[in-house]
């Protein structure tokens, strides 16, 4: 025991070590994708993008990892039955005959073992029975200090030495769980009854000296900074730093702390993280990230955290090991990751859309499905490969453009009536879902044999057409394409006039959301919600009907409205927001409709009305940090509309496009509104950071703190494609 003279220091669910740079360990494990694609950064601006992966133990049925610590070359990760080594790219694993609490590293980096009955060497030639009446489960802390052993119990402090344990008169009845040694020799505790330090001459309990009220005498675990000898400490709802300098800090919920309480600090450099039983956060220069949910961990008790560097840390759970990795990369090679996922799992009969897993999480269980709005969400693909094709003139793009019009071109010719879109379509003889909209929808019968088709067709899947189309006729579109973009386009705005400014059904009613009928529009309660916004899908539909065809029909039906109906006056106020519900599933229908009119209707007498309607509704949606209403506010208006916003969202949006189920309601940097959201949602005052709220699409509530499926399907990434692809287009980026 004598040769032990260098200081140790072992947390129960964790261990302080100073870590070093382990090169090799990135290159092995540093990181096989989700999608099985490694990315990195070779050419154009760069960003820091987090990605998480499971570090793939030795199957030895429990996966729970108590504790990481590196020996020299070597990972060491602890977990109840079992010691996992991590050496030159390979595990191996040694079985315990009694169950392990935690291991601890002496002077001479010689491993010791606390089980049930004792602490013992890895060779189990020397064994240090427990302090008596202390049992394994409630060491909370040890720490070598020479040759001394230090054992924070939930009875108080005792030390090790000349083979006896002594019991520290000043710590009996406190419950210390953590022990750290400063670089002057200083010894803290943190205890649930104040922050104790050990003087040259006597035991100090700052909490009767210095300590704020608000950490109430209770302190869950400390660290020493190894390049500035500071101590962090934490406290129920607190991280703090008592610093050497004097410039001391306290963070809280209003400081950007996600939450707590931090039971494990650790730190590389100038990145502090801090792991809590829901979730581990990090803080470094560029703010704080907060990762939680199986997006980031299989299980949400963080026991333990090892940085490797500064971009890469394992993280301990009860469902084994994460690595979090920020990964250079740039938007360009992001969209090709996205384009990948889509290639592989989202294309059903050309149509676009996200995909169901059969088992959570599981991406091998993937499969499409018929979703009610098809069509919307495949013409935002059309119009990305539009855009893309535009910028960088690659085949794939333009292949990709022409197969999604074709689908496009289908969902109208599907329904055997002239002008009328299907929501979806599918092959006679497949299996499809029912509509679980509460609006009754019905698969109906093609005229061509082949095809059924889904009814009741939304205002949605028209302003996607309008919107889509008119991209392909302008960037893509060959002779004959063209013809066929005219000829669809007319159809469709034909049926629209002649039925009375409505969508008439497979049953000859309208259907529940295709009306922008004058009367009803202007006079009737049921579409006050509606007044501004059908007004403004109309007048755009027209407006790129009349770019296409050249009809001056179109002039003239879009003269009509105006005129007689007050239409242009109406879409100034297309936004409805507070006091009034506000509907962010409208938003794509408000922008998509601005793009066109800001690309064919800038010469029009009535464009200082639409103007007037982007800025309106660009004001009441320029907190919710929506990357494709930034691009398209910033083309109608011939500014910039916080174009540097869209580009960090962009950089942000998670790689991992799951559908998991995030909850952020627990958080205390995030102030939750008064006012709850569409069905009673709670709701934060400012948008949910993006990598840890739930990814769908940039049409949901992005203040929504608790939301997603729990992992049960995966979307595309085609409203990232879209911003990106058209932002690069119009020169934004």
């Amino acid at each position: 025991m004598d040769q032990m003279k260098s200081t140790k220091r072992y947390h129960c669910s964790t261990v302080f070590h100073r870590l070093r740079k382990l090169p090799y360990l990135l290159a092995i494990i540093g990181v096989i994708l989700s999608s099985g694609v490694f990315l990195q950064a070779q050419s154009g601006e760069t960003f820091l993008q987090d990605v998480k992966t499971n570090i793939v133990l030795p199957d030895t049925g429990n996966q729970q990892i108590l504790q990481l610590l590196q020996v020299g070359d070597e990972i060491l990760a602890v977990s109840p039955e079992s010691i996992f080594r991590y050496r030159d790219g390979n595990w191996t694993v040694q079985k315990t005959s009694k169950r392990n609490f935690c291991t601890i590293l002496d002077g001479d980096n010689q491993r010791w073992i606390l089980t049930e009955s004792g602490i013992e060497d890895e060779n189990t030639s020397v064994s240090i029975p427990l302090p008596k009446g202390v049992a394994g489960d409630s060491i909370q802390s040890l720490l070598w200090e020479g040759d001394k052993l230090h054992a924070g119990t939930s009875r108080g402090l005792y030390t090790y030495s000349k083979e006896s344990w002594v019991s520290v008169p000043q710590t009996q009845g406190l419950h210390v769980r953590d022990i750290v040694l400063d670089g002057k020799g200083i010894l803290w505790l943190a205890t649930d009854g104040g922050l104790l330090r050990r003087m040259p001459h006597e035991w100090q309990n700052l909490d009767y000296m210095l300590m704020a009220r608000g950490t109430e005498n209770n302190y869950f675990d400390l660290h020493v900074l190894p390049t500035k000898d500071d101590l962090l400490f934490s406290a129920p709802w607190s991280v703090g730093c008592i610093a050497t300098d004097g410039d001391h800090w306290m963070w809280t919920g209003k400081d950007g702390l996600p939450y707590g309480p931090v039971t494990t600090i650790r730190s590389y450099e100038d990145v502090l993280w801090f792991g809590t039983p829901k979730g581990v956060s990090r803080k470094e220069e560029r703010g704080w990230r907060y990762f939680a949910g199986k997006r980031w961990l299989e299980d949400d008790q963080v026991n333990d955290i090892l940085p490797l560097d500064r971009y890469t840390a394992w993280i301990a759970t009860p469902q084994g090991i994460q690595q979090i990795q920020s990964l250079e990369m740039s938007l360009e090679e992001k969209a090709a990751h996205y384009e990948k996922i889509i290639a592989e799992r989202h294309v059903r009969l050309g149509l676009v859309n996200y995909s169901v897993l059969d088992e959570p999480g599981d991406l091998s269980t993937s499969h499409t499905v018929n979703q009610d709005n098809d069509g919307l969400w495949t013409c935002t693909y059309l119009a990305a490969s539009c855009f893309r094709y535009a910028v960088d003139g690659s085949e794939e793009a333009r292949q990709n453009a022409i197969r999604t019009f074709e689908a496009v071109e289908r969902l109208e010719t599907v329904t055997g009536i002239e002008g009328l879109p299907a929501r979806s379509f599918a092959r006679s003889t497949d299996a499809v879902e029912q509509s679980r909209s509460p609006h009754a929808k019905v698969w109906r019968p093609s005229p061509d044999p082949d095809w059924q088709w889904l009814d009741d067709c939304s205002s949605d899947e028209v302003v996607g057409h309008m919107f889509a189309l008119s991209i392909f006729y302008d960037l893509v579109a060959d002779g004959g394409q063209k013809e066929r973009v005219e000829g669809l386009v007319r159809r469709t705005m034909d049926h629209i006039i002649a039925n009375d400014f409505q969508l008439i059904d497979y049953d000859g009613k309208p259907t529940r959301w295709g009306i922008w009928q004058p009367d009803s529009i202007n006079n009737s309660k049921n579409w006050a919600y509606e007044k501004g916004l059908y007004s403004l899908e109309i007048l755009s539909f027209l407006k790129t009907a009349i770019h296409i065809t050249g009809d001056e029909k179109y002039e003239k039906t879009y003269q009509h409205l105006i005129d007689r109906h007050n239409y242009a006056k109406n879409t100034v106020e297309a936004k409805i927001y507070g006091p009034f519900q506000n509907g962010f599933s409208d938003d794509i229908l408000t922008f998509f409709p601005y793009y066109c009119l800001a690309l064919y209707a800038k010469d029009d007498p009535y464009w200082s009305l639409y103007q007037k309607s982007v800025e309106r509704t660009w004001r009441v949606c320029q907190p919710d940090r929506t990357p494709p209403w930034n691009i398209i506010a910033s083309i109608a208006l011939d500014k910039d509309c916080d174009l540097d916003v869209a580009k960090e969202e962009l950089a942000l949006f998670p790689l991992d496009l799951i559908d998991w189920t995030m909850t952020n309601s627990h958080r205390w940097d995030l102030v939750e509104n008064q006012l709850v959201g569409r069905g009673r949602a709670r709701q934060a005052t400012t948008p949910i950071p993006t990598p840890e709220a739930r990814i769908f699409r940039w049409n949901t509530n992005p203040y929504q703190f608790d939301n997603g499926v729990g992992g049960k399907r995966e979307v595309t990434g085609t409203y990232f494609l879209l911003s990106y692809w058209m932002a690069r287009y119009h020169g934004l980026f």
